[in-house]
């Protein structure tokens, strides 16, 4: 059961986009794109604070992207659909970036996620 309500709004959202943007992104990416229904803390959460909103992630199986719709709920859920959209459009791209740069052998991206981890330890954002 959806207890936001909006999970076939936010499936909509991410078939748009995905439609949206060039096919070359997607090379390799052989496990897809996963909507995950659950609310996703980052390890290093204070309080519970930071969510998680997607992952790359690769491992013996391949390549894909995590979309946590409660997470995005949970941050962004009184938003309107176009609202949203510009939300869940950062966190894609965000992770085809990953992806991107995991095929390229740069961790730019990576540096950049720890940094703003250290920052949030110490709340310098």
């Amino acid at each position: 059961m959806d207890p936001y309500g909006r999970i076939d709004e936010f499936s909509d959202i991410l078939n748009e986009l995905y439609d949206e943007i060039p096919d070359e992104y997607f090379k390799d990416l052989n496990l897809g794109i996963i909507i995950e229904e659950e609310v996703k803390i980052h390890p290093e959460a204070k309080n519970n604070d930071l969510y998680i909103l997607g992952e790359y992630q690769v491992d013996i199986l391949g390549k894909k992207i995590r979309i946590y719709y409660g997470s995005f709920m949970e941050t962004y859920g009184n938003y309107d659909h176009v609202s949203l959209k510009h939300k869940v459009r950062e966190t894609l791209l965000h992770e085809l970036l990953h992806h991107r740069e995991t095929l390229s052998g740069y961790k730019d991206l990576v540096v950049e996620d720890e940094e703003f981890i250290k920052n949030y330890k110490n709340h310098k954002f």
